[in-house]
């Protein structure tokens, strides 16, 4: 996984197609995902499709963004997303999430910090925004090790399983020192 000659990961993002899709329900099942993700529990019948589809049409209207995360053989690591694109305003919303095996390993900081990379070259973004529950403290490290700066918490933001839960809200402009 990691390149020795230079020691950084081989992990990169591809556009999400078809062929993740089974990956992707893997996914989407795991109780970590479950816990911090927006995605509804339980799924309805066809989510996965219907979830996919939106990310597939949001390509070509500049709404949204899905990339895998791929090692070098191109085993499915998780998803690198571009959940909310507002292309006036030239801010995204960015997120991720990653297989269990792929976790603890600075795969979700490498993605990140491409995903980033993506937004600010390709799409000219002006600011980026990750929303990340308070209690998912491995992903707060994740924004902080990509460079992203905490700008402080969003109380009872999102509601999931008749739960409010508070949101950290870090963001990260082209001018910030990044990681």
């Amino acid at each position: 996984m990691h390149d020795e000659r230079t020691g950084t990961l081989q992990v990169r993002l591809v556009p999400l197609g078809d062929e993740h899709l089974p990956d992707v329900a893997t996914l989407v099942a795991d109780p970590d995902v479950v816990r911090f993700t927006r995605f509804p529990v339980p799924l309805p019948p066809g989510f996965i499709a219907q979830w996919y589809a939106r990310y597939r049409d949001g390509r070509t209207d500049a709404g949204r963004g899905a990339f895998a995360i791929v090692d070098a053989a191109d085993a499915f690591l998780g998803l690198a997303l571009a959940v909310h694109l507002d292309g006036e305003a030239r801010e995204a919303e960015l997120g991720y999430m990653l297989t269990p095996g792929a976790r603890g390993r600075g795969i979700a900081t490498e993605a990140l910090r491409q995903l980033t990379d993506w937004a600010f070259g390709t799409l000219g973004a002006r600011r980026l925004q990750l929303l990340i529950s308070v209690d998912n403290r491995a992903s707060s490290r994740v924004a902080e090790r990509a460079g992203y700066i905490r700008e402080g918490v969003l109380r009872s933001l999102y509601l999931k399983q008749d739960l409010r839960s508070d949101t950290e809200v870090w963001s990260l402009l082209p001018s910030d020192a990044r990681s």
